[in-house]
């Protein structure tokens, strides 16, 4: 019998290690460093200077797998204070027509207009920035063409007593994108939609809708990204501004919300290239007397010293601006750069 085991183990691992020397196995990493002194001033008008020299969470390492002509995955993990977690890790199987994902990756409501380097790479995220993250989801591909059944991002406290509140789910985040991409320029649009119910009282519905395109003019280009929706923090957009609704009086007050971006470049030569970046984001409760606004914008120049080597001295400001009260909330000028080595 134990014989017999054995042999069932040996042959197991052959069969384990026969598929895995079959597929082909494109290992990648990326080391990212960002250093930068903050000019911080509050709302009282009180200002503190700050250094921060930090390893990026986008830093990140990972394989890109082919089993197959018709099968494929990819697993990539990052770093969080250190903590390694999972950025991406999915399966995709090309069934002809199409292809059908199962796994975790990128919204199909992120748009990557923006090169912004500070706080992680945010590429102006809460300051315009069509990005609802990474989640779990089952997706279809058609051509320029995808939809997908994502996990819903139900994890807000609206009224300040999250140990009491009930969340019922009954259907998953629903979204869909169609891009079309020429030699000179690419264009596209996506929309989202979420809703869950509170304490079988509130539902909180949740939508976005989404346009972006980027034009090339020989070495120089521009792009831009513009969108509107609805409870976007409940649905995972993250904003500088407050963008979840409220329950007040008893009553949900939904959260209006709308972004843009727009970035303007110009590649010098193979080793530099420059870019500026403006983004705005406002967002308003129903009965609230203003609107809460935010505005970011950079310049920045990107030096490639070797293959793989990337350093991008930056300069920006991100104004938080009123809330919805008309108080001022601050503001933050920055500048320094980030040590990028791909291997």
């Amino acid at each position: 019998m134990k014989r017999f085991m054995a042999l069932v183990v040996l042959a197991a691992g052959l069969a384990v290690g026969s598929n895995a020397m079959a597929a082909d196995w494109n290992f990648y990493g990326s080391a990212r460093i960002e250093a930068f002194w903050s000019d911080v001033e509050d709302s009282t008008g009180d200002s503190e200077t700050n250094y921060s020299e930090t390893l990026q969470t986008d830093s990140r390492i990972g394989a890109k797998v082919k089993v197959s002509d018709t099968l494929a995955g990819r697993f990539e993990y990052g770093t969080d204070d250190g903590v390694a977690n999972i950025r991406h890790l999915y399966g995709e199987w090309d069934f002809g027509s199409g292809k059908l994902l199962v796994g975790q990756t990128d919204s199909l409501l992120k748009f990557g207009i923006s090169n912004q380097v500070y706080d992680n790479n945010a590429g102006l995220k809460k300051y315009g920035k069509v990005d609802a993250s990474r989640r779990p989801m089952i997706r279809l591909t058609f051509g320029g063409f995808q939809i997908a059944a994502i996990s819903p991002n139900v994890d807000h406290d609206l009224d300040g007593d999250d140990a009491t509140d009930e969340r019922q789910v009954v259907m998953p985040k629903l979204e869909a994108k169609y891009k079309l991409s020429m030699d000179s320029f690419s264009i596209e649009a996506a929309a989202g939609y979420q809703t869950y119910e509170i304490d079988d009282e509130f539902d909180v519905d949740s939508y976005i809708l989404a346009l972006a395109g980027k034009f090339n003019f020989g070495p120089a280009y521009i792009a831009a990204d513009a969108w509107f929706g609805q409870n976007v923090g409940p649905y995972g957009l993250a904003c500088a501004p407050d963008d979840d609704p409220a329950i007040v009086g008893g009553e949900l007050k939904d959260n209006d919300a709308y972004g843009l971006v727009g970035v303007v470049g110009f590649q010098v030569n193979d080793m530099v290239t420059l870019e500026a970046g403006i983004g705005y984001v406002s967002t308003e409760l129903d009965d609230a007397d203003d609107e809460d606004e935010a505005m970011a914008y950079y310049v920045q120049a990107a030096f490639t010293l070797a293959s793989g080597v990337t350093i991008v001295p930056e300069i920006g400001f991100l104004d938080a601006m009123d809330d919805m009260s008309g108080n001022d909330e601050g503001d933050e000028l920055y500048y320094g750069m980030k040590f990028q080595i791909d291997f």
